[in-house]
């Protein structure tokens, strides 16, 4: 039955223009229950009932699994099954009545003006450290996801105009402008630096992040370089999630509106932009409370 699967991915990359992230873990969630479903002696995906996904939630419950795990996974079998019966494979959707156990919210995670400042001033004037300046500028400039800031190319940087394309992660483009010292720093990185770390003159490499072998960086070396950062900072905590939450946050409490930043931060829902707007009303509420003489 992993034809059905293969059919699906193939849809969803050709058609929704899904990221590669995306697809795989489409694929990966699909496979899962396939294998389950063949312990249980289904042998065909078409034959699944409701009553076997609820098993099979079951399971990953008692498992262990976390809700926005779940979550995920269910979202990956009403998609397929959707599929299923656009392409008549199947006449019911068998996650039909399925109910996505409730995420709790988390704490969102930002960096204070000050710290911010503090970690943008860590980066020296080497080779190494121009480029990091980029990175961190960009990050913290654009609010762009560690996925989106990887796979960005030169071209995708028009420092004239002042801001990037970006591709998200369903494919569409959008325009995220930057601010001087973000403008600044690539400048200097892509016209002065860059070129240092290409280890073939003539390579014809698009990526704009490289890394000492003159290739695109990756996501474990993105990470690896906010931690360093990060502890020498005296942050107790950095990630890619950090700065774009910090990025959301500050354009909220200095007065951006949710729709704005939701085509910023290229959400597809509303709701996605809207916790952002819970830590400015708390904010404002700590304001008032130790400002107001009888709060």
């Amino acid at each position: 039955m992993n034809n059905y699967i293969n059919e699906f991915i193939q849809y969803s990359k050709k058609e929704k223009h899904l990221a590669e992230n995306s697809l795989q873990a489409y694929k990966r969630d699909l496979v899962e229950f396939l294998n389950i479903m063949d312990e249980k002696q289904i042998f065909d995906l078409r034959d699944v009932k409701n009553t076997a996904v609820v098993a099979y939630l079951l399971k990953l419950k008692n498992d262990g699994k976390s809700a926005a795990t779940v979550n995920r996974k269910i979202a990956s079998l009403r998609s397929f099954y959707n599929f299923m019966l656009m392409q008549k494979h199947m006449s019911e959707n068998p996650t039909n009545n399925i109910k996505s156990p409730k995420i709790e919210r988390k704490t969102i995670e930002y960096l204070s003006f000050e710290e911010i400042d503090r970690l943008l001033a860590q980066p020296d004037k080497s080779v190494k450290g121009v480029r990091d300046r980029a990175i961190l500028e960009l990050l913290y400039a654009t609010g762009i996801r560690v996925s989106e800031i990887i796979y960005t190319n030169v071209e995708d940087i028009n420092l004239r105009m002042g801001f990037v394309t970006c591709t998200g992660e369903h494919g569409k483009a959008r325009i995220i402008p930057m601010g001087r010292p973000a403008r600044a720093a690539l400048e200097e990185y892509i016209y002065e630096t860059r070129a240092k770390l290409l280890k073939n003159e003539n390579s014809e490499e698009k990526a704009l992040l490289l890394n000492y072998y003159g290739e695109r960086m990756t996501r474990q070396g993105l990470w690896k370089l906010l931690k360093d950062y990060a502890k020498i900072a005296g942050i107790d905590k950095l990630t890619p999630q950090t700065l774009r939450n910090s990025f959301a946050v500050h354009m909220i409490q200095n007065g951006a509106d949710l729709k704005s930043l939701q085509e910023l931060l290229g959400h597809e829902d509303l709701a996605a932009t809207q916790i952002y707007l819970s830590v400015s009303k708390n904010r404002i509420k700590d304001v008032y409370d130790k400002s107001h003489p009888r709060a």
